[in-house]
């Protein structure tokens, strides 16, 4: 008789321990939803009949700025929002599958906790007070897990919080979730042996985004107001993109990203490039209310990576601002609807009073090559030894992808760093018309140069990771869907592909 792997019991124990944190009145029955489920899912909450009228106005029509005024005018109680999302946000999980750890019982009695201390004292903490946000599963909340998809790290709770869980909740934030992740958090497309692959909840044959997959559906369901991510290569700009949200990835001396899982050795984060932390949301003011939120905490008092620099004190574009428009990165051509949509964007703002230059960079061509080369310092060896203690595989998508080897040599370590340094100096050039010398305001680029692609088949991550290594800051903003008409051009086929990325995303188009 065959011993049943470890990871398999821990599964089915978290999974059940998943289940049973939502009240037994919010889970759906069969008969609640159509059959067979449709491929968009967003309008499956408003329909099911589990939330009131007051519920789903609360949860699809407002922002944390909205609800925060509400808040502060009394017209509505932190507890009547937290338990409106709590709710949406059960639903989501089990219609996407987007949810680790669920704090629904905990959030709502800190709800009304708050409430009360508005009611004594007449003062809100800040625009943060009462309102429910989510948390992608890297986060330590203390008493809970942080899995990160990887069965050996589950059933550990965290014995203190991270440093940003802390600012959140003396700022009055409601934590009240965690969201799914893929294995490892080098994944593309969330999915994990653990807790199962998050659908995307506005096409579910396509993928959701990683690493902050879960964080990305579940706020493209409205099950959340608001989220945080991390982003190391694109995880955070690559969800936001799939599930049509906006996702900021600051630079990596803005937030506080310590005492988070990563399944990474102590000090390792150190050799190689740098994660942000950063939100998710419905719109760009609850970002830069996020972000305004934590620099007013002074977190440079707390953790020693993150540099004195107020929000405040960030300075606003030109009256007659020029903006660099990047349509290639020189690996990988974007199809011809992601052309499209910078085309007519690249109209757009010629049309009003915002200059244009288009941009090309030599040194960006090799920036995700040595993006790359920064991932594996270590040879994966502790990712391996934490899958090895319960026997877990690796999921399908990696399993082609990740190797066990050496780690890297000081000396090739000194080389990869040399290389960076080089680089960092010459992409300054991108940043200045060669022309007349003029300061480049901000770039646009694409996230990627395809759609949204299907389950598992994200395509290279240049578009997003070469601004990690340049630790500059980042975001994903909405335009539109791509539409019917996106698809009449084809690609060029009389030229070669300019890599193997290229090649793969031709591919795609196919």
């Amino acid at each position: 008789m065959v011993e049943e792997a470890p990871y398999l019991s821990i599964a089915q124990r978290k999974r059940a321990q998943r289940a049973s944190s939502i009240p037994p009145s919010w889970i759906l029955p069969p008969s609640a939803l159509p059959s067979p489920l449709p491929l968009n899912l967003l309008s499956l909450p408003l329909t099911s009949g589990f939330l009131t009228p007051l519920e789903i106005a609360i949860t699809s029509t407002h922002d944390v700025v909205s609800l925060s005024s509400l808040i502060r005018a009394r017209t509505l109680t932190s507890e009547t929002i937290v338990t409106a999302f709590c709710k949406r946000a059960a639903l989501a999980q089990q219609l996407c599958n987007c949810l680790t750890e669920i704090l629904f019982s905990s959030a709502i009695s800190r709800a009304k906790l708050l409430d009360d201390e508005y009611t004594r004292t007449g003062k809100l903490r800040s625009p943060l007070h009462g309102i429910p946000i989510s948390l992608k599963d890297t986060f330590k909340i203390k008493g809970y897990d942080s899995s990160i998809g990887i069965a050996s790290l589950a059933e550990k709770p965290a014995e203190e919080n991270s440093l940003l869980v802390d600012i959140l909740l003396e700022k009055g934030a409601v934590l009240y979730c965690k969201t799914n992740v893929p294995q490892t958090l080098m994944a593309l497309d969330s999915d994990n042996n653990v807790f199962g692959r998050v659908l995307n909840p506005r096409n579910t044959r396509l993928t959701s985004g990683g690493s902050s997959g879960g964080e990305g559906a579940l706020i493209a369901m409205r099950g959340s107001v608001l989220g945080v991510g991390t982003d190391i290569g694109g995880s955070i700009r690559i969800p936001a993109m799939c599930n049509g949200l906006y996702g900021i990835k600051p630079s990596s001396q803005r937030v506080p990203y310590v005492g988070q899982e990563s399944a990474a050795l102590p000090g390792a984060s150190k050799l190689g490039i740098s994660a942000s932390a950063g939100p998710l949301a419905t719109s760009l003011r609850d970002c830069e209310l996020f972000l305004q939120a934590i620099s007013d905490s002074s977190p440079w008092e707390r953790d020693p990576f993150i540099s004195f620099a107020p929000w405040s004190s960030q300075g606003s574009l030109s009256s007659k601002p020029l903006i660099g428009i990047l349509y290639t990165d020189g690996i990988t051509t974007p199809l011809p609807p992601i052309t499209s949509l910078l085309t007519s964007v690249h109209q757009t703002l010629q049309s009003s009073t915002i200059d244009t230059l288009e941009i090309t960079s030599p040194a960006l061509k090799k920036c995700q090559s040595l993006a790359n080369s920064f991932f594996s310092i270590d040879g994966y060896s502790h990712i391996f030894s934490l899958l090895s203690t319960t026997s877990e595989p690796l999921i399908p998508w990696l399993s082609t992808r990740l190797r066990p080897k050496p780690p890297i040599s000081l000396e090739n370590l000194r080389e990869l760093q040399a290389k960076k340094t080089e680089l960092e100096t010459e992409m300054l050039k991108i940043w200045r018309c060669p022309k007349t010398g003029r300061t480049v305001d901000a770039i646009i680029c694409p996230v990627a140069p395809h759609p949204v692609p299907p389950v598992d088949r994200w395509n290279g991550v240049g578009y997003t990771s070469s601004w990690v290594l340049m630790d500059y800051p980042a975001g994903t903003l909405p335009v539109r869907d791509v539409v019917e008409g996106d698809l009449a051009g084809e690609v060029d086929e009389s030229s070669p592909p300019l890599s193997n990325w290229d090649k793969a995303n031709r591919e795609l188009c196919k």
